[in-house]
């Protein structure tokens, strides 16, 4: 009863648009999670100095989750604006209105007219725990990082530039590879979709990768302090990562 209940209204908030084009559900979740990183922030310094690890994975978890968020709500915005231009409908569609359709079948709304699809939560989850679990190796490599190439006052250019270089050439690559590897097989995806993946998008999300991350690297290194690091990378992949998260959903597509 009660999961017929919450499917019941899931999809009563999946046909729900503000203007008729931003999904209803997809600002409900981003608008959560911006209150929960929000609580984050103000108390970060007090969290971290006591779990800095379990911190960092939480930290990671909850912008890894606001990435694929904002992935899917940027699908879910570019496939109704499509299929509203397609019907000759250009006027916003109020929610009132929605509510005199005749219902779909329950768990097929909205696909049948080819309106976007519903919020994906497996997705979202998966983001979130490759962020969780990621954390800890991206906590003991940026430490790594700064005990092998430490900054001093008389040299903080140098050792910087090493480190991104070190990090850029090193961990990038592996860090892809761990990425798709998680995302294939949470998915339920096996050899031949993992083999897929690399083929087609690997080399291209590498690509990418090298012309956003040295830059963002070497202000990292050269300027925040460590505690911070692993956050700032964060919130700048917030873009990095929903750009990911729609690279790795149009392939499966």
């Amino acid at each position: 009863m009660f999961s017929v209940t919450r499917r019941r209204v899931l999809d009563g908030l999946n046909r729900r648009y503000i203007y008729g084009r931003l999904p209803l559900l997809h600002a409900i979740i981003f608008m959560i999670e911006m209150a929960a990183a929000m609580r984050l922030a103000a108390k970060f310094n007090s969290y971290y100095a006591e779990k800095p690890i379990l911190t960092t994975m939480v930290t990671n978890a909850v912008l890894g989750g606001i990435a694929d968020t904002v992935a899917q709500l940027v699908t879910a915005f570019k496939a109704r604006t499509e299929h509203t231009r397609s019907n000759g409908d250009f006027l916003a569609i109020e929610i009132h209105e929605l509510d005199k359709e005749k219902p779909p079948v329950l768990g097929e709304l909205g696909l049948a007219r080819g309106l976007p699809p519903p919020f994906d939560f497996e997705r979202l989850t998966r983001f979130m725990s490759y962020g969780f679990f990621m954390a800890p190796v991206q906590f003991h490599w940026f430490g790594f990082l700064s005990r092998a190439f430490p900054l001093t006052k008389k040299s903080q250019t140098i050792p910087a530039l090493k480190r991104v270089a070190v990090d850029q050439l090193i961990f990038t690559p592996i860090g892809l590879v761990c990425f798709f590897t998680f995302m294939t097989i949470a998915e339920g995806g096996g050899r031949r979709a993992l083999a897929r993946k690399f083929r087609d998008v690997y080399l291209p999300t590498l690509k990418a990768n090298f012309v956003l991350w040295p830059a963002v690297q070497i202000l990292n290194f050269r300027v925040v302090p460590i505690q911070f690091q692993i956050p700032f990378v964060s919130c700048i992949g917030i873009a990095w990562t929903a750009y990911l998260s729609l690279t790795n959903s149009s392939d499966d597509e």
